[in-house]
């Protein structure tokens, strides 16, 4: 009974992991295409173009303007 009640704990805990997981993606995206073009991290132009990349990415994962989320089917 009680390693029913630590699974069942367990579960929503892993979710939370996943989900943290997936938060720093698109800063991490943006860091990788930064150097992947040759900018050295601490750099200007690194800095620069982490900051345009990010911009970027997150314009790519908004939503449009008066777009209303709908409601997850699953």
């Amino acid at each position: 009974m009680k390693s029913t009640n630590l699974r069942l704990a367990l579960v929503p805990l892993a979710f939370m992991a996943i989900g943290l997981t997936a938060c720093g993606s698109i800063e991490q995206a943006a860091r990788d295409d930064c150097t992947s073009i040759g900018w050295q991290i601490g750099s200007k132009g690194y800095q620069d173009c982490y900051k345009v990349r990010l911009y970027e990415r997150k314009l790519d994962y908004s939503m449009p303007p008066g777009d209303q989320p709908s409601p997850s089917l699953l």
